[in-house]
C-alpha cells in the first residue's frame, strides 16, 4: 500500500528554521542571566540574618568564681592572772615554813661500806696471776703423783685405745680442786679416769692476786699410753 503525504505537512523542510530559533532563544536567556542583577539591600539583609542566627547558636562560656576560704577564727581572748589583793591586816591561813636543813655538827654519821668488791672477787676466776697456784712439790712431783694415781681401763687396754686428756679445773682460795670437767677427750672411759685422778689430788699452793688468795684455772693433759 502506498503511503500519500502532503509535501505542507512535511516538517522536514523547517527543520533548519526551528533550530535556528532555538539557538536565538538560548542565547538570549544566557544574556539575560548574565545581566540579572541581586538588590545589595537584600544580600546585606540575608548577611546580617545569618550573623545574628550564628551568634544566637554559640554557648557563652561561663567562668566559676573561686570559693574563698573561710575568715580564721578570732584569737581567744587572753586571761589574766586574778590577783587577790587583801589588806595588810588580814591574816593568812596558808604559810610556808621553812626548816633549817643545816646539820648539828656533833650529830654522828654512820657509814655503810658495801663489800662488792669482796663479792666480786668470790665469783671471778683469773686465769693468770701474779703467783699462780702450784702443786705440793712442783710441776715434777705432779707429774709422778699422776702417773701413780692412773688405773689405765680395762676396757680401754682390751680395745687398745690410747691418747691425751686434757681435763681443766679451779683451785680455790684454800687450795682445793674444784670444777672438773674434759675440754679434749678420747673415750669416755679415758676421760672418766681422767676426772677421778685429779679430783683426788691434794690440795695445792692458792694462787694469789696482790698479795690476795684468788680462785685460777688450771688445765693439765693426762696421757694415756700402751706399754
Amino acid at each position: 500500500m502506498e503511503v500519500k503525504k502532503s509535501p505542507k505537512a512535511d516538517l522536514e523542510n523547517k527543520r533548519g528554521l526551528f533550530l535556528e530559533i532555538g539557538l536565538a532563544l538560548t542565547l538570549a536567556f544566557v544574556l539575560l542571566a548574565f545581566e540579572w542583577s541581586v538588590d545589595s539591600s537584600e544580600a546585606t539583609g540575608l548577611q546580617d540574618q545569618q550573623e545574628m542566627e550564628a551568634e544566637e547558636e554559640m554557648i557563652p562560656v561561663t567562668r566559676q568564681e573561686p570559693i574563698k576560704p573561710p575568715p580564721p577564727p578570732p584569737p581567744a581572748p587572753k586571761v589574766a592572772d586574778v590577783l587577790n589583793i587583801v589588806d595588810n591586816e588580814e591574816e593568812i591561813e596558808d604559810e610556808l615554813e621553812i626548816e633549817d636543813s643545816d646539820a648539828d655538827m656533833d650529830a654522828e654519821v654512820e657509814i655503810q661500806v658495801v663489800a662488792e668488791e669482796e663479792e666480786e672477787d668470790e665469783a671471778q676466776v683469773f686465769v693468770i696471776v701474779e703467783d699462780m697456784p702450784e702443786f705440793p712439790g712442783g710441776a715434777l712431783e705432779l707429774q709422778k703423783w699422776i702417773a701413780k694415781s692412773v688405773k689405765y681401763p680395762v676396757i680401754a687396754q682390751e680395745n687398745g685405745i690410747t691418747g691425751r686428756v686434757f681435763v681443766t679445773f679451779v683451785v680455790n682460795k684454800v687450795g682445793a680442786v674444784e670444777q672438773i670437767r674434759v675440754v679434749r677427750g678420747v673415750d669416755p672411759s679415758l676421760d672418766k679416769e681422767a676426772v677421778r685422778v685429779i679430783g683426788e689430788m691434794p690440795k695445792w699452793k692458792p694462787g694469789k692476786q696482790r698479795g690476795k688468795a684468788v680462785k685460777v684455772s688450771y688445765t693439765v693433759p693426762i696421757n694415756f699410753q700402751l706399754q
